[in-house]
């Protein structure tokens, strides 16, 4: 069997994922990141949204509640005004295609070494069981 070296995993990480980065997904991605920063109204509300963050900030740090609640309400306004414009929902559901993939990529990884551990040791997959763990436990014996 062969030992690979935490270098040797990086690596192919990294050829991972700059596989991952060549994807429909991450193209898309940057193709809807490149229209929202062309998009002057998009610009400007988000300029604005960062702004009123700023203010919310103050506000709170003052303790000025009822400026606070104002200016949260205004940043949900414009929050729900972005969510309505078609390049922002596409931008949103990239970044959440782009996520989910990453989420595959490290639940299989996570997922294999798991299983490999089980099955290297003679465990049980079903049980979810290391080999150690099957031969030293107690249930089913009539001792």
């Amino acid at each position: 069997m062969k030992r690979y070296t935490k270098d040797e995993i990086v690596e192919r990480a990294t050829e991972v994922a700059k596989m991952i980065s060549e994807t429909e997904e991450v193209d898309f991605f940057k193709r809807a990141e490149a229209q929202i920063n062309e998009n002057q109204k998009v610009r400007e509300m988000i300029a604005s949204i960062k702004s009123l963050q700023k203010q919310a900030v103050n506000f709170q740090h003052y303790g000025k509640t009822e400026a606070l609640k104002m200016v949260e309400e205004k940043i949900e306004k414009i929050e729900e005004e972005l969510d309505e414009i078609p390049i922002v929902q596409e931008f949103k559901q990239s970044q959440a295609d782009v996520n989910d993939l990453l989420q595959i990529v490290a639940a299989t990884i996570s997922s294999t070494v798991t299983d490999e551990i089980i099955t290297s040791t003679g465990g049980d997959l079903l049980a979810g069981e290391t080999g150690s763990k099957v031969r030293n436990s107690t249930a089913g014996r009539c001792d």
